[in-house]
């Protein structure tokens, strides 16, 4: 049966449920046995890798250009059509591996994952996820639309990324407000959209026998190492030990900037007066530097990635009618990466790059894996594999090195990221705050403006040092322009945590860097085979949420900026 399969995913793109059938029934009807069990699971992960490609590369092209209508018409028809056969068929094939009894070597976590989709399993919420799926489509139509004139051009919002780095004060407010402007000109249509997603959410929790989407979305996500409490131990260690430190980071810029107060614009400029890093003139630039940076890093990995390159896996640059932000996702029949992002000339471009190549690292080691359920890596893993890539290169990013700069302007370019890291984590409370609130107050959350308040208040409580007087409007939607929270439920706290974690594997690097990595791969190789703190463990890491472990992280990473900017300087 597995040989009949096409060889190919893309030859099945339009294929319709009754085409797909066949390869389920016969799992569905085999017999299964402690001898027959690996074979079973060998053919039932090979039909899985073809759907799982399928619907992947259905996704990747309304994104790559969300104005071409007959990916969007494909890929609704998947999620109308074939979506729920696949689900209903996988279901099945859950139940029938959990009614076996049987456990293959190696299986233990993927079988404890089935368990819960199989708990969580139920038919009348496929139509439910359908719609949803359609609803994220609506939500990149009406982002990747948003543009602007701006010195005679009409561009992206992305595209105006460069005027916040440029020195002129009045100019950055005006692109600043320009932008805001345009986004709130959809601030009723993303209302609306968001209350039929809370909808479609507070029904499918319901259909599911749980109390509410927050109880839902963790089991869905498979979070069996920590709790929301736990989560919430994490916000409050942000208070306390990050909140202070990127008071105290923005009290530096102000007075470095010499401003009054520090607004909104003031954010990414060069502090010192220096003009904005500009590392690199064109696409191929950034693609083939980064080729050296990774070869540098590990020479397994640049291998990896010159794959990537040779076989046109990476779509880089900015345009209008792409959707927004960057992702790295997977082709498993293939067993290839994918990445997307919207490239602007700036050096956040260069940390994309490598925090989505991290991803597709974390696939190419995870691929060797017998069954594509193994190779479900828990997200707060899979970004310690993003987000250390970003921190273990960044020593490479000097010219003399393979880089994109001067000594100076390399330190500067590390100091930006480090910054950026200590601002991050307030940020990340404020949205997996708001998530927490959202979802275990249903009614409350399902009216936009209490969104609006809710958001606002923990902005206040964790964004200290920024003015946003006069910017109510700006700063209450600020949820709006956080497409997780429209997308990917409850997925983001995963980045804090991953943050801690890659910090740590970092730390590590500065001492041993070939060892970090080793040990970095090590983990990487195991996919989703073991628990979260034995992952962290294998990379070198401290799975935690107390102010301690923070701590020590931001220790390193205040101690680091101030080395750094004596070179800038």
């Amino acid at each position: 049966m597995v040989n009949t399969l096409p060889k190919n995913a893309q030859d099945a793109l339009d294929w319709k449920a009754d085409q797909f059938s066949p390869y389920f029934n016969a799992l569905i009807e085999r017999d299964i046995t402690a001898d027959s069990v690996t074979d079973w699971l060998t053919a039932w992960s090979d039909v899985a890798k073809l759907t799982s490609e399928v619907a992947s590369r259905l996704s990747v092209a309304t994104t790559v250009d969300t104005t071409d209508e007959e990916s969007e018409n494909r890929l609704k028809v998947f999620l109308d059509e074939v979506f729920p056969v696949l689900a209903m068929s996988n279901h099945m094939l859950n139940q029938k591996l959990l009614a076996s009894g049987l456990q293959p070597e190696g299986f233990e976590i993927p079988l404890r994952n089935i368990k819960a989709e199989s708990e969580l399993f139920r038919e009348e919420n496929l139509s439910l996820q359908s719609e949803e799926g359609k609803l994220r489509i609506d939500y990149d139509k009406m982002i990747g639309a948003q543009s602007v004139t701006w010195d005679g051009q009409e561009i992206t919002l992305a595209a105006l990324s460069p005027v916040y780095q440029e020195q002129d004060r009045a100019r950055r407010e005006k692109a600043w407000r320009l932008s805001m402007t345009r986004m709130l000109q959809d601030r009723e249509a993303l209302n609306e959209l968001w209350v039929q997603f809370m909808d479609l959410r507070g029904q499918i929790a319901a259909n599911a026998g749980l109390p509410d989407y927050r109880a839902y979305a963790w089991k869905a996500m498979k979070r069996f190492d920590y709790t929301p409490e736990d989560s919430e131990t994490f916000q409050k260690a942000i208070e306390e030990v990050v909140v202070p430190a990127a008071k105290r980071l923005y009290e530096r810029r102000q007075s470095r900037l010499g401003v009054d107060s520090l607004r909104p614009w003031d954010l990414a400029v060069e502090p010192s007066g220096a003009s904005a890093l500009h590392p690199y003139e064109t696409i191929s630039e950034l693609e083939n530097t980064l080729t050296t940076i990774f070869d540098q890093v590990d020479p397994q990995l640049g291998g990896y990635y010159r794959t990537m390159k040779s076989e046109n896996l990476l779509d880089l640059d900015n345009r209008k009618g792409k959707a927004p932000g960057g992702y790295c996702t997977t082709f498993p029949q293939a067993e290839r990466p994918f990445i997307f992002m919207n490239a602007v000339g700036l050096h956040n471009d260069v940390q994309t790059l490598l925090h989505e190549g991290g991803h597709a690292f974390h696939a190419f080691e995870s691929f060797s894996l017998p069954y594509i359920h193994q190779q479900d890596v828990p997200m707060e893993f899979a970004e310690v594999a993003s987000m250390s890539m970003e921190l273990i290169a960044s020593p490479y990013l000097a010219k003399s090195a393979g880089g994109f700069y001067s000594e100076a302007d390399a330190a500067r370019a590390r100091v930006e990221h480090l910054e950026s890291m200590i601002r991050f984590w307030p940020y990340m409370a404020v949205v997996d705050a708001f998530q927490h609130w959202v979802y275990t107050n249903h009614q409350a959350a399902s009216n936009p403006a209490n969104c609006d308040a809710k958001w606002a208040e923990l902005w206040d409580r964790f964004m200290q040092g920024i003015d946003y007087g006069g910017l109510q409007a700006e700063k209450e939607t600020g949820w709006h322009r956080k497409l997780h929270i429209f997308q990917i439920p409850f997925y983001y706290v995963e980045y804090g945590l991953a943050q801690l974690g890659a910090v740590q594997v970092w730390g590590n690097s500065l001492q041993d860097q070939a060892q970090a990595v080793r040990d970095y791969r090590k983990a990487l190789a195991l996919g989703g085979t073991a628990t979260l703190p034995q992952l962290f463990s294998i990379a070198g890491a401290k799975f935690g949420f107390d102010s301690a472990t923070v701590k020590r992280a931001v220790d390193l990473v205040e101690r680091t900026i101030d080395e750094l900017t004596q070179i800038a300087d």
